[in-house]
């Protein structure tokens, strides 16, 4: 007797108890797994009469097994700790990870597309530039190629987006901050480079007025991606001129934050909860270097594992489909507040 009817690979291997990558293996090439998980699959495949897109895995084996990695900008520590992860899923389900930075240039973002165009690879996990993006290109090579977008949502592009909800790090930091001292402003890049930052901001000002409170958005000049440098010199300015309007300053990013506290040293200002400090600075994202920061930063963090998991989960099952899925599928994370000496 038959159980339920399984849809795809991701259900095949959550019944059957054997991990995604391990499955995948099997229908490329039922050797390249030990014989007794091979028992254990070809158990499962009678028992929930699961018959795989056929079709799909065909085309993959003609393509290569590469998998393409697109970040815009590398030596960014959040896109290298994704890029990471992403890369430990494609080597443990058997397929070659080839990492791209497009160093935050459109022209560059392109021509990484051309590139990969060329080479067939099985998919791509591309994280877009966003705002500076060419999205008629992006969305060509996404029809072309099957390709699963994270970090940046580009709205109505590609088949799936996986990434983090922007409205819960931003709420779990306004609701800790009112609750343990004074309101927070935010701190922010008058043109910021990811549109993230864009949706944190809304969220922070949602966020204040539900509360009944007054939102104080400060803006320093800068664009591009070297976030510590314009935040500490903004926070230079800021200081040296009239300060900050709350005592609480929440930044949109950690970079941010990290060339805030720069310039609190500088300015001998002590940051963090205790007698004699003078600020309190929390952020978003988790950068793997913020529990390093003197004071350590509280932040609202990335779940990592999930959104590079889930990306590259998403992106099998796209190959699975033959390129394309019958709606567009979006999954965000919510973040986990951190509570560390700077707040």
């Amino acid at each position: 007797m038959t159980e339920r009817k399984i849809r795809n690979m991701e259900e095949f291997a959550s019944v059957s108890g054997i991990s995604r990558p391990t499955v995948s293996k099997y229908f490329n090439d039922p050797e390249s797994v030990r014989q007794s998980t091979r028992d254990r699959i070809e158990q499962a495949l009678e028992r929930y009469d699961f018959r795989p897109n056929i079709f799909a895995i065909n085309q993959n084996r003609r393509l290569t097994k590469n998998v393409g990695i697109v970040v815009p900008y590398l030596a960014d520590p959040f896109f290298a700790e994704i890029a990471r992860n992403i890369e430990h899923r494609c080597l443990d389900a058997g397929y070659w990870p080839i990492l791209f930075s497009a160093h935050g240039q459109q022209s560059l973002e392109n021509d990484i597309l051309n590139s990969l165009r060329s080479l067939k690879p099985a998919g791509v996990l591309l994280a877009p530039l966003g705002r500076a993006s060419d999205r008629s290109s992006i969305e060509k090579f996404c029809k072309d190629v099957p390709t699963v977008l994270f970090d940046s949502n580009l709205d109505g592009i590609g088949e799936a987006f996986v990434g983090s909800d922007n409205f819960s790090f931003v709420s779990q930091t306004v609701e800790y901050l009112t609750r343990s001292g004074e309101p927070p402003c935010f701190f922010e890049m008058k043109t910021p480079a990811n549109p993230n930052a864009n949706k944190r901001r809304i969220a922070y000002i949602e966020a204040m007025e539900k509360l009944g409170l007054e939102p104080h958005v400060v803006r320093v000049d800068g664009e591009g991606w070297a976030f510590e440098e314009i935040g500490h010199e903004g926070a230079m300015r800021i200081l040296e001129v009239s300060g900050f309007p709350t005592d609480t300053v929440l930044c949109s990013n950690d970079r941010l934050a990290i060339g805030l506290l720069s310039a609190c040293y500088e300015k001998g200002l002590r940051v963090g909860r205790g007698e004699g400090c003078a600020l309190r600075v929390a952020s978003h994202d988790d950068h793997p270097f913020s529990r390093f920061t003197c004071p350590s930063l509280t932040t609202a963090a990335h779940d990592y594992d999930s959104v590079a998991n889930h990306a590259f989960s998403t992106l099998m099952d796209l190959i699975e489909a033959g390129g394309a899925f019958s709606d567009r599928q979006e999954t965000l994370f919510t973040a986990r507040l951190i509570l560390r000496a700077s707040a």
